[in-house]
């Protein structure tokens, strides 16, 4: 609950303003009780003594009175709710903020091991249950704390022996009330868990539709899904129990205790110690407290749910985000790259994805990786541009040591195009855009021309505005590299890395893409960085690296590492021969 305190500590004004008009709006809300009883013991029980005009005025003026309070509480109470929708979307939206922004600079390492969905599951119930809860504590706990103690004071003014029998309810209420819900928090706790972990199933379900489809797997997934559903269902049942119980509890206590109290009132009219009037204000004033304490089993509830949240979320804000340097050098243009001696090992693995790699390669030149799967050709990319660090060794940028550099600046001079495809919902521009928001339509048109993507444009509907859905599910598998191409190329980056860029690719299509890399290179604007496993595609390469389980077996141009007649030798005859 600190945290939650800690934001608050930012709207403090407004939470004051809120606490005011709450307190306003209760009390005047309470005065009409009061006047009620003036009018019973001054007018209505003195009828022998007062004439007609007197009543009328007297009484008269009493309900307009009643009137204005009334006025008075209604004008708080609608300040009060603007007020606090105010704070609560204010807060709501803070927090949600505050917890994507940490997450979104976490290290790549920790999105490895968990669904995005999940992450996103928990930041969305910490938002909703902190709204619940500060507008509870406003509008429900903290306007019966005011009318807690405005009818002790009233009851110690009528008779002083009803001011501690109203008070000593309210403990006992509390402490009955916080028992049973123990119970409820390690239940709500299970539910979050499982609630959190069904968002993530979902996300990777709807993410991977099209295979999901595609292999007739739509009833096996609803199955997967419909279990966790049941196990919440069974949760959400065992919580309802236990809520009811404390409902019910504290409704059959909060009876008895009104019946009593009401027993006492009504004997103390028997032996005058109160009048009429004060038996009926002190009556209506135990709807007041007693009302509202029937909802504590409700708002404890909720504190529980909101705690259980904000734990979620404080886990994710002191996961420690992505480290840079106190005073990163920066980079205006990459010059030069290379690793010296560098190895890494990942988290669950016993061995090194890569060993002792070293190399250099200068702006204008082409350096190229091959190896058979799992030789670490992607890891090497992941370490260049630093979504992983070296466990021994060191990368140099422009000869600046790698925990020199600020990662964010230095990608933002990497046009990137991954083995696996990533577009977003919306337009052929749309995606464009994300990597240059202020290029303009004649800059898109040309990168979609290197991209050898003109067809896919002069088939479109709508050209650069045409939709290509969610991951670019309406375009075909060649002309998502296509676009993803265009896209790292409209960068006009300093280094272009092709991680296995045409392996979705018919012949034809990677041999045009194959000539723009090439055209890309021999303009000596960029350092390249070509990975692949057709060997043809990086035939021009300046330096070609052969790695083989994580070590550097050759490395060399292709005429040089063909007369080696080495691992790459083998592997050119092999791929010469499939044609």
């Amino acid at each position: 609950m600190s945290i939650l305190l800690g934001y608050l500590k930012k709207y403090w004004q407004l939470l004051i303003l809120a606490l005011f008009l709450a307190a306003i709006n209760q009390i005047f809300s309470l005065l009409d009780p009061w006047i009620f009883r003036k009018i019973i013991d001054d007018y209505v029980t003195k009828f022998n003594t007062k004439t007609h005009d007197e009543f009328i005025k007297g009484a008269g003026a009493l309900i307009l009175a009643a009137m204005g309070v009334a006025m008075i509480s209604r004008i708080a109470k609608n300040f009060q709710d603007y007020y606090v929708n105010v704070i609560v979307q204010r807060l709501g939206a803070q927090i949600y903020a505050d917890g994507l922004k940490h997450s979104l600079e976490l290290p790549y390492t920790v999105f490895e091991d968990q669904r995005s969905g999940e992450t996103l599951g928990k930041l969305q119930k910490v938002r909703t249950d902190v709204e619940k809860l500060i507008t509870a504590m406003i509008n429900v706990l903290f306007t019966s704390l005011v009318g807690i103690i405005f009818v002790v004071i009233y009851a110690i003014n009528v008779y002083w022996v009803i001011a501690p029998i109203y008070f000593l309810t309210i403990p006992v209420l509390g402490i009955l009330s916080s028992v049973l819900s123990k119970r409820i928090k390690i239940i709500q706790k299970k539910i979050v868990g499982e609630t959190t972990a069904l968002a993530g199933s979902t996300t990777e379900s709807l993410r991977n539709i099209e295979l999901v489809k595609s292999l007739g797997l739509s009833q096996q997934e609803i199955k997967r899904l419909n279990n966790t559903t049941e196990k919440i269902l069974k949760l959400e049942l065992k919580k309802v129990r236990y809520v009811r119980s404390l409902s019910f509890i504290q409704g059959t206590f909060v009876n008895l205790l009104r019946n009593a109290i009401l027993f006492m009132m009504l004997y103390l009219i028997y032996t005058q110690k109160i009048t009429v009037g004060e038996f009926f204000s002190l009556f209506i004033y135990s709807f007041f407290i007693f009302g509202p304490l029937q909802e504590l089993g409700n708002i404890i509830n909720i504190y529980r749910e909101t705690e259980i949240s904000l734990n979620n979320f404080k886990a994710i804000i002191e996961t420690p985000v992505e480290v840079k340097p106190a005073n990163p050098i920066k980079l205006d243009t990459l010059r030069s790259l290379a690793f010296n001696d560098v190895s890494f090992k990942h988290a669950s693995s016993t061995t090194d994805a890569l060993s002792a790699v070293s190399f250099k390669v200068m702006k204008g030149e082409t350096i190229a990786f091959v190896g058979p799967s799992g030789s670490g050709k992607t890891t090497l990319v992941k370490l260049l541009v630093g979504l992983y660090t070296p466990k021994q060794g060191t990368i140099f940028y422009n000869e600046y040591h790698n925990h020199e550099i600020d990662f964010d600046q230095l990608r933002e001079r990497i046009g990137f195009v991954t083995q696996d495809t990533q577009l977003f919902s919306g337009s052929i521009r749309e995606n464009l855009l994300f990597v240059k928001p202020d290029a303009s339509d004649q800059e898109c048109l040309e990168v979609l021309e290197k991209a050898a993507a003109s067809n896919l444009l002069k088939r479109a509907d709508k050209g650069l505005d045409t939709i290509i859905g969610e991951g670019g599910v309406k375009v075909s598998g060649g002309e998502k590299q296509r676009l993803s191409i265009a896209r790292a190329l409209l960068r006009k980056p300093d280094v272009i890395v092709f991680d296995e860029a045409t392996s979705a690719l018919d012949s034809l299509t990677e041999e045009e893409i194959s000539r723009t890399i090439r055209a890309v290179s021999a303009n000596r604007e960029h350092i390249t960085v070509l990975i692949a496993h057709r060997l043809s595609t990086i035939m021009h390469a300046n330096k070609i690296v052969v790695l083989e389980k994580g070590h550097i077996a050759e490395q060399g141009t292709h005429d040089e590492l063909l007369h080696l007649k080495g691992l790459y030798y083998a592997m050119w005859r092999q791929q010469i021969g499939e044609r």
